[in-house]
Order: structure tokens, then C-alpha cells, then sequence
């Protein structure tokens, strides 16, 4: 049996308020890596072994114009991005409940152990978390410890507070509120 043909890679970076992102997108439109510009050898190491597939596109597939949307306070406009799992069946499982976390609200590791139906791998799960590639999109920043407090997060604590606090800005609760608190 012969291998498919490998999709060529799209990449854009993007600004946000909390810095540059780099985004990668296949030719059917599937995000498959969105991470920080700034220090992440995971990023770096991924582009690298991707090379000669990728090629710069500006806002490939819409997925930059849907973070920009978002950024800007249309909180929604990256829910149903088309996004690629490239990770161990495990890991695709976490991801995938990544995903069922509404915005503006948060889970425990446990709460996604016990998602996935297998609550003693908490562990596991934050590893997971901590492996994802498509950053904001699968949202690992709206998982916290199970004590209510900030853990881990790729592109650091100062930013998942925003990311959370933007997100949070959308409930009627924090109407006009400029910063709310966590």
C-alpha cells in the first residue's frame, strides 16, 4: 500500500495583545500547530520537521481573520475551527475534551480525567494539556488545578490570566469591566 501524498503546510504569524503566534494550516483548511513565536522549542522543532512542506500564506484558510475576530471580543469565532490531532490516541482524547470546555469557563485536570472516563490518570491528563499544539483553539489555558488556582501554562501564567480574563469578560456578570479577576 502506498503512502498518501503529504498535504503542504501554511504558515502565518499572527499579533495578539499578548504577543505573536505562529499558525500552521493545511490545504484542507485544518489547523495543525498554533503557538507562540516567542521561546517555545516545541514550535521551533515542529516547523523544522515539518520544512520543505510549509510555505507562508497571509491569514491561510481564515483561521488569522477568526483569531483577530476573536481577540477583538468575538469570543466564538475560533469554536468551530477544523483543527488536526497529530498526538497518541490518549492525548487526541484530552484534546478532544479540550475542546468541550465552554468559553469563559474552566476544568480541573481531574474533572477532564474523569471526561475522557478514566479519573485516575490526572497526571496523564496535565501532561496531555501540556503537549497540545494548537494552542487558544484547544483551549489548555481554561484548565486550572483543582483548588481553583492557575497552573502550568506553555506560554506562561501571565498569559493564560488574560486569555482567562478575556474570555470571562463575555459573561453578563463582567459586562464593562475592563479586567475582571480571577
Amino acid at each position: 500500500m502506498t503512502k498518501p501524498p503529504l498535504l503542504p503546510l501554511f504558515l502565518d504569524e499572527l499579533d495578539s495583545p499578548v504577543g505573536r503566534l505562529t499558525i500552521v494550516v493545511d490545504a484542507d483548511r485544518r489547523l495543525h500547530a498554533l503557538g507562540w513565536c516567542d521561546g517555545h522549542d516545541r514550535m521551533d522543532d515542529q516547523l523544522r520537521a515539518w520544512g520543505s512542506r510549509l510555505s507562508r500564506a497571509a491569514d491561510p484558510s481564515g483561521i488569522s481573520s477568526a483569531l483577530r475576530a476573536y481577540f477583538g471580543g468575538e469570543l466564538h469565532a475560533i469554536d468551530a475551527l477544523p483543527v488536526v490531532f497529530e498526538g497518541t490516541p490518549f492525548q487526541n482524547s484530552v484534546w478532544s475534551a479540550l475542546r468541550q470546555i465552554p468559553c469563559g469557563e474552566t476544568r480541573s485536570y481531574g474533572e477532564i480525567a474523569r471526561a475522557i472516563g478514566n479519573p485516575a490518570a490526572v497526571r496523564a491528563v496535565g501532561l496531555a494539556n501540556g503537549a497540545n499544539p494548537i494552542g487558544i483553539v484547544v483551549p489548555c489555558h481554561r484548565v486550572i488545578g483543582a483548588d481553583g488556582s492557575l497552573t502550568g501554562y506553555g506560554g506562561g501564567l501571565e498569559r493564560k490570566r488574560w486569555l482567562l480574563a478575556h474570555e470571562r469578560s463575555e459573561l453578563p456578570l463582567f459586562r464593562g469591566v475592563s479586567e475582571p479577576t480571577l
